[in-house]
């Protein structure tokens, strides 16, 4: 397991990187939240899309995940604006999701070179 873990790669997409930064939200704090739900201790929305409280439980994220290997902050919204996602708007993150189990590193790395994702939590950089 820890193996797998040291494999792990975090990242945000451009437009959840453009809504955290207008939250205030640092990548040291969804490092710290990516770390939580390695852990479990999230809301699993089942297939793989996954919900975390942030900034001190004023924000909701959904995270799409990879089998652990790639976990990516997808999509951000304010407490006060709406309780949760729709149905609908959750299976289209499962579409997501599936569509990243697809994913090789050589797309990711493309995504990566035109700024569609960027990755954080690792020991190269966390801003804080």
């Amino acid at each position: 397991m820890e193996a797998r873990k040291a494999k792990s790669r975090v990242f945000k997409t451009k437009w959840f990187a453009k809504e955290a930064g207008k939250a205030k939200i640092k990548d040291a704090e969804l490092c710290n939240a990516m770390k939580q739900v390695m852990l479990g201790q999230c809301d699993d929305l089942g297939g793989v899309v996954l919900k975390k409280r942030l900034n001190k439980n004023m924000y909701r994220s959904i995270i799409v995940a990879k089998g652990g290997r790639y976990w990516v902050y997808a999509y951000l919204f304010a407490k006060k604006d709406r309780e949760n996602i729709e149905d609908d708007e959750l299976e289209e993150f499962r579409k997501l999701a599936d569509l990243y189990a697809k994913k090789t590193d050589e797309d990711i790395n493309k995504e990566l070179a035109i700024k569609e994702l960027e990755e954080i939590c690792h020991e190269k950089k966390v801003q804080k």
